[in-house]
């Protein structure tokens, strides 16, 4: 078999099976081009899902007729010289407008700002024809028609042309966020106009065009910088998550980018904050040296390397945790916008004549109150609330009278206990509704994984040890982590070759389930396999028995005892949510509740 040198055309249109995926990979090449050129607006118009027409008109400085025709021409650029170890433009591998006219119908009318005319130059499946004049306005027209016509296989793998459209929709999206200072419009008969205008150096309000405006009101600022690295951007709080990744943005430089590194530390960094199959909201801007980051992993420029990829990962996830700690505890606003529509009625229902026997309220002084309480004041864990204690009958609704002061608190005073679950407090501006388990888990969480940092949990001997029975294999891993439990506050040992005995548990969590407890973490090591894997959960341990222990649904509370519960989650990083990522509160101010009697 004889060697031989494929033509150009061929060249160009294998080059495109990897640079040109869809129409969305086209547009993103133009875009960047433009963006490239300094273009202060952008002009996206499609047609057929882009297959049928994709045109990209900007205001940037245009091209000379020279320039014109090296830029249809293969690996031909003006944005590097030498050396891939400074780049600082999105695109530099000049393969984009070769390979999209290999294998489409390519027009690109250019004229520079200090020119009199412009010029034209057409490639229709690779062959290219001279450039000619013609009129035009300052900058460039890319118009791409009938894309993929010279390689027809590829039109079988495309999607329904309203997919594709709405893959160029998320490339812009990402791209406006990218660069606030910039005018993006994108139109055509397939689509409704999107319109995004420059919001200058307000990098929020352009999130918010792209976002919602729910995003501004639930964002948490990130800005930290470690080792020349900065990170920056906005992220929502634990609370206001999504059941997909399409509003995580990352990028590099500028460049927009899928990277698996910052979409795991992302995960991790929410790893206790947000339930599985759900995903915070994110937008993140990493700067760095150019010269430790590669652009040039794939010719699509989507994946990046770092130098030091550690370094990334530990910047992300601490810096996101730390805002997460310094405000993290704040509800969704969405929260109370959800609370309002289900106490909206759908039809209004006659009114019933009221008799004092029919109000579901009873006062204070009424109702019998919970003996048998001791406070909890272990590992520094104040908060006078005990699982176990016990409760004599109540009323479902149980009126509060606390102090005027304790309204002015964040999370107000507690005015009433419903359903023997939820707590009403009255804060100065509104009310707070919160689920009592769920912040007591949280609280709980908190309190054992400050100890894994500093000193063990203290643990409360068991008078009567408890036995559970468990297979053998089960009661080997168990044993082969007594140490790790141990610094939880839960003493464990053999008890013959198919039990283990619970000698302790943690004290802040008073009476619970040990054996119950004991057996899912047998589960558990038994996915894990590894003590490293242990090592590295610890504090997914913690989580698991801070739920075992935490105040029950259904646990009729104490004025103070509710009180306390509200004090110590405003003290207490992340107390917005409970470990598996639900909210711990929902706030309605008062406005919102004038506006549901059409009071403003």
């Amino acid at each position: 078999m004889t060697i031989q040198q494929l033509s150009e055309t061929l060249i160009n249109q294998i080059a495109a099976g990897e640079v040109i995926e869809r129409p969305a990979s086209a547009a993103k090449e133009l875009i960047e081009n433009a963006i490239d050129a300094g273009a202060s607006r952008i002009e996206i118009a499609t047609a057929g899902g882009g297959k049928t027409l994709l045109r990209v008109t900007d205001n940037g400085f245009g091209m000379s007729p020279e320039d014109l025709a090296m830029a249809v021409r293969r690996h031909c650029t003006s944005k590097i010289s030498d050396s891939l170890d400074d780049v600082r433009t999105l695109g530099f591998r000049g393969e984009a407008l070769p390979s999209i006219g290999s294998v489409a119908k390519l027009s690109i009318q250019s004229r520079t700002r200090a020119a009199s005319e412009g010029s034209l130059i057409a490639v229709t499946g690779g062959k290219v024809e001279p450039v000619r004049p013609t009129p035009a306005n300052p900058g460039t027209v890319v118009e791409v028609r009938d894309l993929f016509f010279a390689t027809p296989a590829r039109l079988k793998f495309m999607k329904s042309e309203k997919a594709e459209a709405a893959a160029i929709t998320e490339v812009v999206r990402r791209m406006a966020i990218a660069f606030p200072s910039i005018r993006f419009v994108l139109s055509g008969p397939d689509r409704s106009t999107l319109e995004l205008a420059a919001t200058g150096d307000d990098r929020l309000a352009r999130i918010a065009q792209v976002l919602g405006k729910d995003f501004r009101d639930n964002a948490i600022e990130i800005d930290a910088e470690r080792e020349g690295v900065r990170l920056t951007g906005f992220a929502g709080v634990p609370t206001f998550n999504r059941g997909n990744s399409l509003q995580q943005f990352a990028f590099v430089n500028g460049r927009p980018v899928q990277d698996k590194l910052v979409w795991s530390a992302l995960r991790a960094a929410y790893a206790e904050t947000i339930p599985s199959g759900r995903y915070p909201i994110a937008v993140l801007e990493i700067e760095i040296d150019p010269e430790l980051v590669d652009v040039n992993v794939h010719p699509a420029k989507s994946d990046v390397r770092f130098r030091d990829p550690g370094l990334v990962r530990g910047l992300i996830i601490g810096a996101i945790r730390q805002a997460l700690s310094r405000e993290g505890d704040r509800a969704t606003t969405t929260g109370a916008a959800g609370l309002m529509r289900a106490f909206r009625p759908e039809q209004p229902r006659p009114a019933q004549p009221w008799t004092p026997s029919a109000s579901p309220w009873r006062p204070l002084s009424d109702a019998p109150v919970p003996n048998g309480f001791a406070e909890a004041r272990q590992a520094g864990f104040d908060m006078g609330i005990q699982p176990s204690a016990r409760a004599e009958p109540m009323p479902a609704v149980v009126q509060t009278e606390t102090a005027q002061e304790t309204v002015r608190h964040p999370l107000g005073a507690a005015r009433a206990q419903l359903h023997e679950n939820y707590i009403v407090a009255q804060t100065e501006d509104g009310l707070v509704i919160v689920d009592q388990h769920a912040a007591h888990e949280r609280l709980v969480f908190e309190a054992m994984r400050n100890a894994l940092h500093s000193r063990p949990v203290p643990a409360q001997s068991l008078l009567i040890p408890e036995i559970v029975d468990l297979p053998e294999d089960d009661c080997d891993r168990l044993v082969a982590h007594a140490e790790h439990f141990a610094i939880l506050g839960l003493g464990i040992e053999r008890f013959g070759p198919g039990a283990i005995a619970v000698r302790e548990t943690p004290a802040m969590l008073g009476e619970m389930d040990a054996a119950g407890l004991v057996r899912q973490l047998a589960d558990e090591l038994a996915e894990w396999d590894t003590a490293n894997g242990l090592a590295s959960r610890l504090e997914y341990l913690a989580a698991t028995m801070a739920c075992h222990g935490s105040v029950r649904s259904g646990r009729r509370m104490r004025p103070e005892e509710m009180n306390a519960l509200l004090r110590q989650m405003e003290v207490t990083p992340g107390s917005g949510q409970c470990n598996h990522g639900r909210p711990t509160y929902i706030e309605l101010k008062l406005a919102d509740i004038e506006r549901l009697f059409g009071r403003s």
